[in-house]
This record gives structure tokens, C-alpha cells and sequence, in this order.
């Protein structure tokens, strides 16, 4: 399986912020936003990667992520250069997902909670078709809402109804078998412009090929696109790692629990960190061994 990380748009939710800068690029906490999805995927155990962002902010990420090689992973680089909907990543990225099956994260989406790891690998064994995730919200109508039967079945899912049939979001996280490429293909944009990502959904769904899992109690999902959501999730990474004394999206941690990576590529992974609160982080997993 391949994954896709979507990091491009304008960010115009997030001005002045992003007038200079990625949306992605900013600041969760202590670590850039694009961590986080970048973090789901390699849980999920997946080690190809395509970070497709705007023409102007891509230098900004090569220089962040470069290959990848220090996590074990590779990591591609594509373009957007226009806003164009969600579902165009599968347009972009076609060559990179080539004959796989594929996963898509939105750059701007943070995801928590114990067992997350084996979730999204049972979702990987579990694919026939697509797999998506809900979530429920205080405000659907901000989202792609699934509606369910009382018994669960998926009746739909619409995208940013004035009128939500249920409290359940769609998340930004999206597994998909390898048809997902010819269904974005043959997409006509909505009404407002864009490929929708809900039309290749329902696509699956229609066709029975489609399950939704709802994220429990016990998991987080956080939408960094406005400026108080980006606050709130800063505050609920700062306070998860002081209270729990472990970091949130630590790729060099993970792709070493993963066995992406050894003792000696943490190690030194480490020293470029410097004397930074991060590397002082990674030691003490370091030292755990």
C-alpha cells in the first residue's frame, strides 16, 4: 500500500498566517503539522509516500522531509497547483500509487489514541473496496456526514449539508483498493468547483464496497483549519506529552518501534537534533532499550 499525504491549498481560513507559509509547515506544538499525518501513515506501516503540496511551498518541504531515508522510509514529492478538491490527489498521484492500493491523509488532520497503530493495520486487511473513519461532531455541517440507520448501516454521505442527518463526520482519512484511481479519473467537478472526495466515496458505497468505522471515546480527531482549532490542538499535544511524558508524532520514535530504522539511525537522527528538547526526548527512548 502507498500513502498520500495532501498538504496543498491556500490556507485562506489561516491568514496572515499562511501568507508566507504552508499551513502545513506550521507549528503543532513542537512539531510542523505535517507530522502528524505523516506520523498515521508510517502506524499504519506503510513506507511509500507522496507529499503533494502548491509549486511555491515544495522546496520548503523537501528541506523539512528530504527522503526520508532517516525514518526508513521514501518519501516523493508531487503539485497542486491549484486547490482543485480532495479526490484530484488521486489524479496526481496516479503514476506513484501505480498497481497498489492506497491511503489518503489530509495534511491538516491530527489523529490520537491507544491502539491506533492496529486500527488502521486492520484496516489495510480489511479493505475491499474503502474503509473510511467517522467521527462525531458538534459541527457536522462543516464536514462530509455520513447517515446511518438506527442498526449502522451507510446509508450516504453529504458533503457539508445545511442540514446534517447525523452528528458523524467523515475524518480525513481514506483507504482505498487500486479502482480509486479510475473513479477520481471519471469525476466532474461539483457545484462548487471541485473533484469531491464524497462523490468517490458514495461511488464505493452504492457499489456495497464500502465501510465506515466510527472513532470511539477513545480516540481523538482534531481539524487544525481554523485558528482556534489550531490552538486547541497545540494544547492537547502540549498537554498529553507533559502529563504523559511521551511525544505525540514522533516520527524517529515510530519508524524505530516500527523497525523502520535501528539503534545506530536513531542514534543518529539524535545528533542532528542538537541540544533541542526533541533529541533530549528521543534519548530517553534511547535509553529505555
Amino acid at each position: 500500500m502507498k500513502g498520500i499525504v495532501l498538504a496543498g491549498g491556500a490556507g485562506t481560513r489561516l491568514h496572515p498566517l499562511t501568507r508566507a507559509l504552508s499551513k502545513q509547515l506550521l507549528p503543532v506544538y513542537d512539531k510542523p503539522m505535517i507530522y502528524y499525518p505523516l506520523s498515521v501513515l508510517m502506524l499504519a506501516g506503510i513506507r511509500e509516500i507522496l507529499v503533494i503540496t502548491t509549486p511555491w511551498d515544495r522546496m520548503s518541504f523537501e528541506r523539512l522531509l528530504e527522503s526520508g531515508e532517516n525514518l526508513g522510509i521514501e518519501i516523493s514529492f508531487a503539485e497542486q497547483p491549484q486547490p482543485n478538491g480532495l479526490a484530484e490527489a488521486f489524479i496526481i498521484g496516479r503514476d506513484f500509487v501505480g498497481s497498489d492500493s492506497v491511503c489518503l491523509v489530509l495534511g491538516d488532520n491530527i489523529f490520537y489514541g491507544a491502539g491506533l497503530s492496529l486500527l488502521l493495520r486492520q484496516a489495510r486487511e480489511e479493505l475491499d473496496g474503502a474503509v473510511l473513519f467517522a467521527c462525531q461532531v458538534q459541527d457536522p455541517e462543516r464536514y462530509g456526514v455520513v447517515e446511518m440507520t438506527p442498526d449502522g448501516s451507510v446509508l450516504g454521505i453529504e458533503e457539508k449539508p445545511q442540514r446534517p442527518k447525523s452528528p458523524f463526520a467523515v475524518t480525513g482519512l481514506y483507504f482505498y483498493d487500486n479502482r480509486v484511481l479510475d473513479i477520481a479519473a471519471g469525476l466532474r467537478p461539483s457545484a462548487r468547483g471541485e473533484l469531491e472526495i464524497t462523490d468517490v466515496n458514495n461511488t464505493y458505497l452504492r457499489e456495497g464496497h464500502a465501510k465506515v468505522k466510527l472513532l470511539g471515546r477513545g480516540y481523538a480527531w482534531l481539524d487544525t483549519g481554523t485558528h482556534q482549532s489550531l490552538l486547541d490542538a497545540s494544547q492537547f499535544v502540549a498537554t498529553l506529552q507533559r502529563r504523559q511524558g511521551t511525544y505525540v508524532a514522533c516520527l524517529e520514535e515510530i519508524a524505530y518501534r516500527m523497525g523502520f530504522i535501528d539503534r545506530a539511525g536513531l542514534e543518529r537522527t539524535v545528533a542532528a537534533h542538537g541540544k533541542s528538547e526533541y533529541a533530549a526526548y528521543l534519548r530517553t527512548v534511547l535509553a529505555e532499550e
